[in-house]
């Protein structure tokens, strides 16, 4: 099993930019396919990004442009660069890995960070 540990939350003004980190320990991370899910106040966790350990990625639509996911195996961390912030994008952000590919199912994601806020005030 993978540990996980995000970093990199804050405030932040619309039309700013932020990177999150997460660093993964315990395992291999090669073998895991590594997404950050969002939670904003009152909505259901939702996969905001994902990338495969091929480096392959996911976004869904809303941040599509404006994300991007990075992983650096030698590292063993993943990353998450915002740019372009707004307030739809204030949540806690989690960092979340499961072994073998990619799926949108929060479900399958067995290994999860504890979470790291990121506020955007207009």
């Amino acid at each position: 099993q993978v540990q996980l540990v995000e970093s990199g939350g804050g405030l932040v003004q619309a039309g700013g930019s932020l990177e999150l980190s997460c660093a993964a320990s315990g395992d291999t991370f090669t073998s895991y396919t590594m997404g950050w899910f969002r939670q904003a106040p009152g909505k259901e966790r939702e996969l905001a990004a994902a990338i495969t350990s091929a480096g392959a990625t996911f976004y869904i639509d809303s941040v599509k442009g404006r994300f991007t996911i990075s992983r650096d195996n030698a590292k063993n961390t993943v990353s998450l660069r915002m740019n372009r912030l707004n307030s739809e994008d204030t949540a806690v952000y989690y960092c979340a890995a499961k072994t073998g590919w990619f799926t949108t199912k929060e479900v399958l994601y067995t290994n999860w960070g504890q979470g790291t806020q990121v506020t955007v005030s207009s």
